[in-house]
């Protein structure tokens, strides 16, 4: 037996976990596959998971993105360059002594039951340690999802998770598939760097911009707002943002079938206005890759020299194998998204899609997690946990469309209520 606790990464999770474990008293070892901590915002992590390019700029504001205790500075900008928010999390790691419990350039390699209340993890090095424990912290932007589409392309393709750089772009005509914050992000780069940029989706989306009335957006959600009904919170925003952008089919990007709030936020300042720019041209979904063209579903044809496929993740976990943790269409079937009802001692910290910023829900996550491993909070039975995953999983699919990238969405507000008050138990 053991009394130690096992985190697996040291990206905003997992530092947060960290410092809650160090902060209660709870022995624990956390291993990080790179040299360094900041996962996914270290740009270049030699880890070789980060998906962070040179121009990347948060889309949550610093208020809304920073823990609970440790505010970014006030010289920082609303939205942070990621070398900001880099620096914010090695200046949290330094302010709670945490480097110093952390093991770099560590790979877990296996993670499986030992017994009652132990686990049983290997490392790249060839030991296996004991805990009584795994937190996984590894986070779930780092396994690229790719599209099937027909036919073949023979010029330059990569995934948005590989793209740095605009530079082997100048004089080009790039496609990037894909409309959520990273495809538009990406064509806006690429509408400023290349000779021609198109921006292909399958059903649009609703374009936020980060700014309303001088103020970040996400300044205007609140506890309050999330508790009208759904409906009411959708007429509100769809007013809101025709106040502040008119109808967004006036700058030639088409509204999708679903209304607002039924699928994750795409947030860009510069869509609307690079699109009506000509800077940007829409395209919809991709019907064949034929050599150096592609055909549309539409029947319009583009001659390309190179896309970039921002079509999101895949949810995995190498070091777990399927007997003992499995992801299905990328549903991970957790009790309140942290816990196994088959496996208590596993927890999953940060494997959220929030409408806000996943660290301040991350550290609830930690704090609950503490909570059950000192005793002073328990967990329902397994059936009670089932039946809440239902309740959960079918919620989800009666307000968003059917994606697998919403299948951990979460409103930032009621579920923040929800961990606090099983915190306060």
């Amino acid at each position: 037996m053991t009394d130690k606790v096992c985190i697996i990464g040291a990206g905003s999770s997992g530092l947060v976990a960290a410092k809650v474990l160090k902060e209660r008293g709870i022995p624990f070892d956390c291993f990080e596959k790179g040299s360094g901590i900041g996962g996914n915002w270290r740009y270049e992590n030699d880890n070789g998971l980060a998906a962070a390019y040179q121009s990347l700029v948060i889309n949550t504001s610093k208020q809304r993105m920073a823990y609970s205790d440790f505010p970014m500075p006030d010289s920082y900008p609303d939205f942070a360059h990621h070398s900001q928010v880099l620096a914010y999390f090695e200046a949290y790691s330094d302010h709670f002594g945490l480097h110093d419990h952390i093991t770099f350039r560590t790979t877990v390699q296996e993670v499986c039951p030992a017994g009652e209340n132990l686990w049983s993890v290997t490392l790249d090095s060839g030991e296996t340690r004991f805990y009584r424990a795994v937190l996984v912290a590894t986070g779930h932007h780092w396994h690229p999802r790719w599209p099937d589409f027909p036919g073949q392309f023979n010029g330059s393709v990569i995934h948005a998770h590989d793209y740095r750089l605009p530079e082997p772009y100048q004089g080009k005509r790039v496609l990037v598939v894909g409309i959520g914050n990273s495809g538009v992000d990406l064509a806006c780069e690429m509408g400023r760097h290349a000779a021609a940029a198109f921006l292909s989706t399958r059903r649009s989306a609703h374009i936020i911009p980060k700014f309303a009335l001088g103020k970040p957006l996400d300044h205007y959600t609140s506890s309050a707002f999330s508790r009208l009904p759904l409906r009411w919170q959708q007429i509100i925003y769809y007013y809101l943002l025709y106040l502040v952008r008119g109808d967004q089919r006036q700058y030639g990007v088409p509204l999708p079938p679903n209304p607002i709030l039924a699928e994750h936020p795409t947030v860009s300042q510069e869509l609307l206005h690079f699109v009506r720019a000509g800077l940007v041209k829409m395209k919809p979904n991709v019907a064949q890759l034929m050599g150096n063209k592609v055909r549309f579903v539409d029947g319009s044809e583009e001659q390309l020299d190179a896309i970039i496929y921002a079509t999101g993740y895949k949810i995995s976990f190498p070091f777990l194998s399927p007997e003992i943790y499995q992801v299905q269409a990328n549903q991970m079937n957790l009790y309140l998204n942290v816990v196994s009802p088959e496996r208590p001692g596993l927890f999953f910290i940060g494997f959220i899609q929030p409408l806000g910023a996943i660290m301040p829900l991350a550290e609830l996550q930690a704090q609950w997690i503490a909570g059950l491993l000192h005793g002073e909070l328990v967990l329902p039975g397994k059936d009670e946990m089932w039946r809440e995953i239902d309740r959960t999983q079918i919620a989800i699919g009666k307000r968003y469309i059917a994606s697998r990238r919403h299948t951990i969405e979460v409103d930032f507000f009621p579920y923040k209520e929800r961990l606090e008050r099983e915190i306060s138990r």
